[in-house]
């Protein structure tokens, strides 16, 4: 019997790609008395229709976000989202720094060791063509970085995109 092959990795950030931060009027869906929206009213932003529609998608979600393991706490529960893995950032400010000189994001070497050679998609308002090349050259398996728009958040637009992407690899 042989083993089916492990679904893709989805890497998701939170501020710009779920808490999006336009200059126009983002619609608020959560009320007030929530806890987490009392102590960070940005999250009212959240859009609880980003949940059912990221949860019907044939990959594995992970949170690639300096939220970390408060992203499981505040953001998935105004998702219906389980708890997902969560990426740990090193604390390497000298190969931050290098990174960024190099016009490299910080998370991007991480997020290729994550992977481990696994298929993945990284959604993400600060991703670059620097970050793509770099991901490209030292990723084996099939990659997409794709950069959300922070003013707008996830669209219908990013949906199509990473199910395009998602259906091209079955």
């Amino acid at each position: 019997m042989t083993e089916s092959p492990r679904r893709p990795l989805l890497f998701l950030d939170v501020d710009g790609p779920l808490i999006p931060f336009g200059p126009r009027e983002h619609p608020t869906y959560r009320p007030a008395s929530s806890p987490h929206v009392e102590a960070n009213p940005l999250l009212a932003r959240v859009d609880p229709g980003h949940g059912p529609r990221l949860t019907a998608l044939p990959c594995e979600l992970v949170w690639a976000t300096t939220w970390m393991d408060d992203a499981n706490e505040c953001v998935a529960p105004l998702l219906g989202l389980p708890r997902l893995a969560t990426v740990t950032w090193p604390d390497d400010p000298d190969a931050e720094e290098r990174d960024q000189r190099r016009g490299l994001h910080w998370k991007t070497r991480t997020l290729v060791a994550w992977a481990a050679g696994r298929a993945f998609a990284w959604l993400d308002d600060e991703i670059t063509d620097r970050d793509r090349a770099f991901v490209a050259a030292r990723h084996p398996a099939p990659a997409l970085a794709h950069r959300v728009d922070p003013g707008e958040g996830i669209t219908d637009a990013d949906y199509r995109v990473l199910g395009e992407w998602l259906r091209a690899l079955a």
